[in-house]
């Protein structure tokens, strides 16, 4: 058994929870790095949807549009400007 210790083939001892420790390292860093993509992620959304607000028409006193109606109005206007061109 001593002689097989010596040239590897069985493990004992902390040898798995180094690997254990390395491993939940690996995890923590995949997750921070995927949390850094997802917040980008919604950091540009929310610019391009910013700037999507800037160009429709609306009164200066309305409140900020949702995502999701700013995405409505803009599908609307672009409907409304197709057919006042086929129109005239």
């Amino acid at each position: 058994e001593a002689a097989a210790r010596r040239k590897g083939k069985t493990r004992r001892g902390r040898g798995k929870a180094r690997n254990e420790g390395l491993l939940s390292k690996q995890k923590r860093s995949r997750r921070m790095k995927a949390n850094d993509r997802e917040r980008n992620r919604m950091h540009h959304l929310n610019s391009a949807l910013d700037a999507l607000r800037s160009v429709l028409p609306t009164f200066p006193d309305d409140a900020k549009l949702t995502k999701i109606e700013t995405l409505r109005f803009a599908h609307n206007y672009i409907w409304a400007l197709t057919q006042s061109l086929r129109l005239a």
